[in-house]
């Protein structure tokens, strides 16, 4: 278990892990997380140097054309990796292919020509750029690839059907929250609230339930107005 400032994002933790888990000889196969934990490079990182597959929902593609679910989304295009160009519906080629960095990420800026974008019959359904010509951002390949397939897979049966194994580890967050009330700490200082967060947790899956009813709470919920007890 892991305990850290509020602001920490959870992928940050993900790595860190998949690390403690090989430490220990504990790694599958599989890891089943939610979205916060996962990202376009970890779903790579994961299977690369951990032989891990990432199961979780990705962020989905936001373009307006996704959006209205009308016209020509990026999985229209047809990538040519090697050759460094893209193909778009209409048969046409990027006029330009520029790897840039955006929000501190590598990316691929991709660019069409004018003198295609401008005279073709279906524009509207591709771009509403003034510019009159339609660009992609794409990641690198290896993870622009990891991130397709991704999207295409959790929109199947049957890995809705797998990720329903995350509903255990949800409903143990929510005992622990519901018997120890573990969404307020009770302390200042990050290694007195993990210690609490070990203990809530360990009570509330090996005392908080007996066959057939839930035992009800020896202490208290915190109260929510009163401050947290000093270090």
């Amino acid at each position: 278990m892991a305990t850290t400032d509020a602001t920490v994002p959870d992928s940050q933790l993900t790595e860190k892990i998949h690390q403690a888990l090989a430490r220990r000889r504990l790694l599958s196969a599989e890891h089943y997380v939610d979205s916060g934990y996962s990202s376009a490079e970890l779903l790579v990182t994961a299977r690369q140097q951990f032989g891990i597959a990432l199961v979780t929902p990705v962020l989905l593609d936001r373009s307006p054309q996704v959006s209205a679910r009308a016209g020509h989304d990026r999985t229209a295009f047809a990538i040519d990796w090697p050759g460094r160009r893209v193909t778009c519906p209409q048969g046409h080629t990027s006029s330009s292919w520029s790897p840039c960095r955006q929000r501190g990420q590598d990316a691929i800026m991709v660019m069409f020509p004018v003198t295609a974008c401008t005279p073709c019959p279906v524009r509207s359904a591709c771009t509403s750029s003034k510019r009159g010509r339609r660009h992609l951002t794409l990641h690198p390949q290896p993870l622009q690839q990891a991130l397709d397939t991704a999207r295409a897979e959790q929109t199947s049966r049957d890995w809705l059907d797998n990720y329903k194994l995350r509903a255990g580890v949800e409903g143990t967050v929510r005992q622990a929250i519901a018997v120890t009330g573990l969404r307020r700490a009770r302390y200042r200082g990050l290694a007195k609230v993990h210690l609490e967060h070990v203990y809530s947790l360990s009570r509330s899956t090996s005392s908080a339930w007996t066959p057939g009813r839930l035992v009800e709470r020896s202490s208290p919920r915190p109260d929510p107005h009163q401050p947290p007890r000093p270090p």
